[in-house]
């Protein structure tokens, strides 16, 4: 089957449909349509609840939910426009929360091991009853008045024994260990 010329050019002033590797549309929203977005936008706090419901059912095709308030309609309708004009969260995003919700479902530790520490953050873990305390710097860890490189030496510095650093603080959990079996 041939495809013919007509039906293979983009119409123009239409938003490209390649996308890019992380599934978001490699067009940028034009100076014009982010104008026209911000008007409907500032516009929506003087509408009618009603009007709200009618925009809300246009946008997602179905009505808001039951007891929702105007305000969450309005902050609904906003997030929807916005995602429209400058797109919404990338494929890999998308598919990185979907596995994080099956985990949860599962009764799994919802926390995202590539998530880094933060510069400033500070680790308390009791241990034979004294409370150890340890805070992230740039380029390591300080305890008691020493930088460390890692998590694991400080540790094994408190305990005598080797232990994973992250596990010690409570960074992560044992696999196989239910956030149930966790609390007892």
């Amino acid at each position: 089957m041939a495809i013919s010329e007509s039906s293979a050019r983009q119409p123009a002033g239409e938003p490209s449909p390649v996308r890019d590797r992380n599934g978001n549309r490699s067009d940028r929203p034009r100076s014009a349509d982010i104008a026209d977005v911000e008007r409907q936008i500032a516009s929506l706090a003087n509408r009618a609840t009603q009007d709200l419901r009618v925009g809300w059912r246009q946008l997602h095709r179905t009505g808001p939910p039951p007891g929702l308030s105007r305000d969450l309609i309005i902050r609904g309708l906003i997030h929807e426009l916005q995602e429209r004009t400058y797109g919404g969260l990338s494929l890999a995003l998308r598919r990185r929360l979907r596995t994080l919700s099956a985990e949860f479902e599962k009764g799994a530790s919802c926390s995202d091991s590539r998530t880094g520490l933060k510069t400033g953050t500070t680790l308390v873990r009791q241990w034979r009853g004294r409370a150890h305390t340890v805070l992230v710097r740039e380029n390591g860890f300080e305890y008691e008045s020493q930088h460390y490189r890692s998590l694991t030496i400080i540790a094994e510095k408190i305990t005598g024994v080797h232990w994973s650093g992250p596990r010690f603080f409570g960074l992560t959990r044992r696999a196989g260990v239910s956030v149930a079996e966790v609390g007892r």
